[in-house]
């Protein structure tokens, strides 16, 4: 009896999902691109984590099982624990002054009365969101060069005559500089998401709190916060699973060698170790490390999700 209903449950689904390709066959076609995508370039190429295991030669093309001996040798390399260091630094940091502010900037923007220039500031905080990272780093020198910059020239218009330091070459500042255009542009993106979550909230709430006597602030507090705490919740996973990845494009377009110390992270580790020292081994073994970090960090974001808000995780 159960296998039965079984196979009259996948008729069903069958049917279902054949009506629902002949009705919006659009909507289907416009899977498929992104669907070839994940295939080749997410899931094809997971047949290299592979090699982690291996000992593979790019001289003669043998690859011969070698358990965990290419992640014994990748521990003992110095080089890789300044990477991991600085990887955890600019990722973390990235992530306290990062995920607070699409929230806030959310809520005021959420505040503002006349539509026109309340576009006008949604178009302005999403638009560095689709400036390539080479542009930004071009801008961010333009910004801070201490010859020719924006900021040197306001500087001395004003009366300095100080030393104006150079922030892309100090190891005491880069790392402020990376974290800083790293919030700049990503925090658009989110905030937008917000605001479409907040735009659901039944305006009633608010209409029943005005009459109870709540201010601006309280019914952000009280209403706002807790009806948007679900999307909260997902965004915050989805960040901390990203965690290990402190930016790749971002990095190598903008560091240098005077601050590979404070710069080097695991992804341009792994750029060097795979790509120009053809290290293909030790390279996979450094980015299955790195990818391992952020699975536990996403299983276990989403165990406390779920026991703090039931219902509220991604799974």
């Amino acid at each position: 009896m159960a296998r039965r209903t079984d196979a009259r449950s996948s008729a069903t689904q069958r049917e279902l999902l054949v009506t629902s390709l002949r009705k919006e066959p659009l909507l289907y076609l416009m899977l498929f691109p992104p669907l070839v995508y994940f295939a080749m370039f997410r899931y094809w190429p997971m047949y290299g984590v592979t090699y982690a295991f291996r000992n593979y030669s790019i001289f003669t093309g043998e690859a011969p099982w070698v358990g965990l001996a290419v992640f014994r040798r990748l521990v003992s390399l110095p080089g890789f624990w300044v990477a991991f260091r600085n990887n955890v630094i600019i990722s973390f940091g990235g992530f306290v002054f990062g995920f607070p502010v699409p929230i806030i900037l959310s809520l005021l923007i959420n505040e503002l009365v006349h539509i026109r220039f309340k576009k006008f500031v949604q178009t302005t905080v999403l638009l560095p969101s689709f400036i390539s990272w080479v542009i930004i780093g071009g801008l961010v020198y333009t910004l801070l060069s201490p010859s020719s910059g924006v900021v040197a020239a306001i500087l001395r218009g004003v009366g300095y005559e100080g030393r104006i330091p150079n922030l892309l070459v100090s190891t005491d500042h880069f790392r402020k500089v990376i974290i800083v255009s790293y919030v700049w542009r990503a925090g658009g993106f989110a905030t937008i998401i917000y605001l479409a979550a907040i735009a659901s909230i039944d305006y009633e709430l608010y209409d029943a709190a005005v009459i109870d006597g709540a201010g601006r602030w309280a019914q952000a507090w009280r209403i706002t916060l807790p009806s948007i705490r679900p999307v909260i919740i997902i965004l915050l996973i989805f960040r901390v699973g990203a965690l290990m990845d402190a930016g790749f494009e971002q990095i190598f377009a903008m560091y240098n060698p005077l601050v590979y110390e404070v710069s080097e992270i695991l992804d341009t580790y792994v750029y060097k170790v795979g790509l120009i020292q053809r290290n293909y081994s030790l390279a996979t073994a450094a980015g299955l490390f790195q990818s391992l970090i952020g699975l536990v960090l996403v299983v276990v974001t989403n165990w406390i999700a779920q026991k703090v808000e039931p219902g509220s995780g991604i799974v």
